[in-house]
């Protein structure tokens, strides 16, 4: 089953539509690659997308984050221990959230997960990279893109208020088309005014900034 076998709105909104349920979940079950820029990423969103990725365990499967450079202190240790070479040690243990981190460790070790960090480097542009833009592809090379939510809020109990517009490469090919492009666009760093780094190496050079009291809501 693909893309095209999931009965798709052209917009889902918070006070009539379950964005997640209806929208993110189907979607991300459905797909072999899904392209992801967001303003914000925790470890608990990077789990529950791992999870509903249901194609995961196909190898071809892969996840591109990229996100902006603020994060939870808690969180970004994490993140550097899941994309650090140098980091051997297992996740494993007897708590449930241990087994999942252990699991999106081996998806990260297997090149599955990416994640890249946008820094703005003009005037021009605010201080904090906050795209919003998502594709999702199948592996009938269908593709799935939306607008309108700023970050993975997979909470079920505190959500923003919001909206997604959605377009399918069957009936808006185009505007697909241009999503992709410039999602490979900003990841190959051939985006002006901003700035992309691969996580580890935003870390190594002290490019992220960091907090325990930023209040981020997965």
């Amino acid at each position: 089953m693909g893309l095209r076998d999931i009965s798709l709105k052209e917009e889902y909104r918070s006070d009539r539509n379950d964005i997640v349920a209806e929208f993110f979940f189907p979607c991300l079950s459905h797909c072999i690659e899904y392209d992801r820029c967001v303003d914000y990423l925790s470890i608990e969103s990077l789990v529950t997308i791992s999870i509903a990725f249901e194609n995961f365990s196909s190898k071809q499967a892969k996840i591109r984050m990229i996100t902006g450079h603020r994060f939870k202190t808690s969180d970004l240790t994490l993140f550097t221990k899941l994309f650090s070479t140098k980091y051997t040690k297992s996740f494993e243990g007897k708590l449930i959230k241990n087994s999942k981190i252990q699991k999106l460790q081996d998806f990260v070790n297997s090149g599955q997960i990416e994640l890249k960090v946008a820094i703005p480097n003009s005037e021009e542009v605010a201080d904090h990279f906050s795209e919003r833009i998502g594709i999702f592809r199948d592996e009938d090379d269908d593709g799935v893109a939306f607008t309108g939510t700023s970050k993975e809020s997979f909470s079920t109990q505190t959500r923003d208020f919001e909206s997604v517009d959605v377009f399918t490469s069957w009936n808006d090919k185009s505007r697909v088309e241009r999503k992709m492009q410039d999602f490979e666009e900003l990841w190959s760093n051939k985006t002006k005014r901003m700035e992309v780094y691969d996580f580890m190496y935003a870390v190594e050079k002290n490019l992220l900034k960091f907090s325990a009291d930023w209040v981020f809501r997965d």
